[in-house]
């Protein structure tokens, strides 16, 4: 298992992922990188997702990957 980290951004700001979470391997880390992206696109608000990118690094704070939300939204038309 490893500690991996998901945070979250835009072009006004970044939200810090203080927690992290273990997981045995990239594709558990990606899928978990989709389970918060589901959780905050199901929230009730207006903000608009789309410009919106998770940025999944290790303890170390090496950047593994990143997640952008449109994989899950899409492309405005």
């Amino acid at each position: 298992m490893v500690q991996v980290y998901f945070h979250c951004s835009n072009t006004e700001g970044t939200l810090i992922d203080r927690s992290g979470a273990a997981v045995a391997n990239l594709t558990e880390a990606r899928d978990r990188a989709a389970q918060i992206m589901s959780s905050m696109i199901l929230t009730p608000g207006a903000e608009d997702w789309r410009d919106w990118v998770i940025h999944v690094s290790g303890s170390d704070g090496e950047d593994l990957f990143d997640l952008p939300f449109t994989a899950m939204l899409g492309k405005p038309h």
